[in-house]
Order: structure tokens, then C-alpha cells, then sequence
């Protein structure tokens, strides 16, 4: 059993603990005199924290690699006011000792509910051929099972287990609002390019240990497993109109909106143009929330820089409660000086009214 989780930092600030966690990323660095150090990002199904190991560490640096998971013993203290682990011990831990619902983040959401919310929507479809075909997607239990478990990214957006249906029943949501406001859009084509856009995601990553990429995931990305994807349920439904299907690929290879952001095609059509921003919209929305949730226990409303977006946050409404800030100023600025070490990173991958709303231990643990 799991002992310490990493949103409970708080809790052990100062003290010594002991517990286990996935290796999310590995480098081993130089310090001043030349001698290695290593320097980790440590996950757990709550959270990330940074962790350095400063002594001993040629004794350890070919003990694991990234996606392993270790036993650790550390002190929990705060530099930069950001919660960091600095490591006294390390084991590798053997497959018996993991228990992988302690390592990967879950939608606090009820999944069955994500989904037949999605069952809903689908219903009230008016085109017949995109209801077949989005209904023949959802009948299909592999798929099924993969699309309700699958996180929606690696590392930018809803990247939790369950953070794809979470994404697309947001996004369902926000397209059929839109889609009010202007007429001119086809409703239906909409929410399905909505369901198709990153359905591809269910062979792209693979969440057993931890999320990372398929092989087939790295050499062709999602967009090319869901034009496959698109093109075998489509032969098992003769007749869909020739027209349609080619709106419905070039909604999924147009969605990131960018060739810069891995786009071959710029959004071309109403429907395909209000897709890539509104999946951008969601995206970034559900970033920004997720880096608040990490830093709640700042004292001040500013956050750390965030990589994906490209800047520090202000939590307007810890702002607005007129929190006193005693370091929200050096926190921005940290923030800013943060920016110019982080190489550029793209940005953000990217119901009808009668549908409702979804409101063994290892060292002897010592005290600090």
C-alpha cells in the first residue's frame, strides 16, 4: 500500500518520507565541481514533483530508467515556494510490489455517466449517416472500452485515464451551444468530428504503466489511426455519402488548426474551423485548471511558468478574494526567468436542450 501521495505535500513539508513512485522523467546533470546528479520528475496518480538525488549517484544512475517505479526516501521541503523531493535513498521496485491504480491519474467523473451522456447526444442526431456511423463506433466493445479509458494526451491536456471522454463530453457540450449561435453550422457534422478527432488516441498511447506513446503511436500519430479508423466502419455502411466522409477526414487532419502544430490542412469549412478552436479552447481551459489543482497550496494567485502556454497564470480567483501576496510578485518573476530556460513547445493539443448537464517499507522512516 501506497503511503504517501503527492498531493499531501503540504502535510510533510520539512519531513522525512518514505513511498514509491513512476519515474516520469530521468536526467542525470552536472553540478559545479563536475560530479553527476540526478534529477527526476516523480509521479503519482495525484500529481508530479520534482526530485533531485545529490550524493551517491553513481551507485544508482543504472539502476532505472524512465516509466520504472521506485521506492524512495526523501525530505519534502518547498524551493522557489514549489514543493521539490530531495532524495536520501532509491530502489527499484519489482512488478509484484506495484499496484498501477496508485500511479495513474483517474477522472474524479463517473464514467458510465460520461458516456451515456454521449449515448444522449448521438440520439438527437438529425443525419442518419452520422448517426450509423457514430453509433457503429460506440456498439464496438474493444473500441468502446479503449475510448472510456483512454487519457486525451501524454502530458498537455486531460491526461488521466478517462481524460478522453472527458475532453470529447466537454467538447460535445460546447459545440452544441455554438453551434446555436450560428445557424449556418451543420450541428451533426460537428459532434462528429468532435467524437473523431482524437479517437486515434486510443492506439496512439498506451496508459498501462504509465502514459507514453505506442510504436505505431510515434511512426504514424493519431490522425492517420483515425482516417484508418473512419475508412473501416465506413465499409460496413454502404451508401454514407462520398461528400460527407470527405468532410469528416479533413475535420480530423485539419483539427490542430496549425501545419505547426502537426496540421497538414488549415481548417477549411465552418464546422472544421469551429473544432480546432473550441478543441483548443477546451484544451487549454482544462490545462489551466489542472496547474492550478497542482499549486493550490501556494500562498500567492501567480503560479509557475507553464510550458504548454507559454507563461506563468494568475488564479483570478484567488486574486479576487484579495489574498495577501507576499511573494506573488518574485513568483511571477521566478515564473518569467523559468520561460527563458523552457524551450518552445507548441501550443495545447489540441446538447441539445433535452440533454441534461453533468454538473513495505523499505528504510526506517525517520523524523525531519
Amino acid at each position: 500500500m501506497k503511503e504517501f501521495f503527492i498531493s499531501e505535500c503540504s502535510q510533510q513539508e520539512n519531513k522525512i518520507i518514505t513511498s514509491s513512485f513512476v519515474v516520469a522523467s530521468k536526467q542525470v546533470k552536472a553540478k559545479k565541481n563536475g560530479e553527476p546528479y540526478l534529477a527526476l520528475v516523480l509521479a503519482d496518480r495525484s500529481g508530479q514533483i520534482e526530485a533531485k538525488m545529490w550524493d551517491n549517484v553513481d551507485d544508482f544512475i543504472a539502476i532505472f530508467e524512465q516509466d520504472d517505479f521506485l521506492k524512495i526516501k526523501g525530505l519534502i521541503n518547498k524551493y522557489k515556494n514549489r514543493f521539490q523531493l530531495t532524495i536520501h535513498k532509491l530502489r527499484r521496485m519489482e512488478e509484484a510490489d506495484i499496484d498501477y491504480t496508485d500511479y495513474l491519474p483517474k477522472t474524479t467523473k463517473d464514467v458510465g455517466e460520461l458516456w451515456r451522456t454521449l449515448t444522449e447526444f448521438v440520439a438527437t442526431f438529425q443525419n442518419p449517416h452520422l448517426k450509423s456511423l457514430v453509433e457503429l463506433f460506440m456498439a464496438d466493445a474493444e473500441i468502446a472500452e479503449r475510448y472510456r479509458n483512454a487519457p486525451a494526451a501524454k502530458t498537455l491536456h486531460h491526461a488521466y485515464i478517462g481524460g478522453l471522454l472527458d475532453h470529447v463530453v466537454s467538447l460535445f457540450r460546447s459545440c452544441d451551444l455554438m453551434s446555436r449561435n450560428y445557424p449556418q453550422v451543420n450541428r451533426d457534422l460537428l459532434l462528429t468530428g468532435a467524437f473523431l478527432h482524437d479517437i486515434g488516441k486510443i492506439q496512439e498511447l498506451t496508459y498501462n504503466r504509465a502514459f507514453s506513446y505506442t510504436t505505431r503511436g510515434q511512426l504514424l500519430g493519431h490522425m492517420i489511426i483515425e482516417l484508418e479508423l473512419l475508412q473501416a466502419k465506413l465499409a460496413k455502411l454502404p451508401g454514407f455519402p462520398q461528400e460527407l466522409k470527405t468532410l469528416l477526414e479533413h475535420m480530423i487532419i485539419s483539427h490542430h488548426g496549425q501545419y505547426d502544430f502537426g496540421s497538414p490542412k488549415l481548417p477549411m469549412f465552418p464546422e472544421a474551423l469551429m473544432l480546432h478552436y473550441l478543441d483548443d479552447l477546451d484544451s487549454k481551459m482544462e490545462a489551466m485548471r489542472a496547474h492550478f489543482e497542482r499549486e493550490a497550496e501556494l500562498e500567492g494567485p501567480w503560479t509557475s511558468y507553464n510550458p504548454s502556454l507559454g507563461r506563468p497564470l494568475l488564479d483570478s480567483r484567488k486574486f479576487m478574494q484579495g489574498e495577501k501576496v507576499p511573494g506573488a510578485k518574485s513568483n511571477a518573476h521566478e515564473a518569467a526567468e523559468d520561460a527563458s530556460a523552457v524551450a518552445a513547445m507548441p501550443a495545447v493539443e489540441s446538447q441539445t436542450s433535452s440533454v441534461p448537464a453533468l454538473d513495505l517499507d523499505l528504510f526506517t522512516e525517520q523524523k525531519a
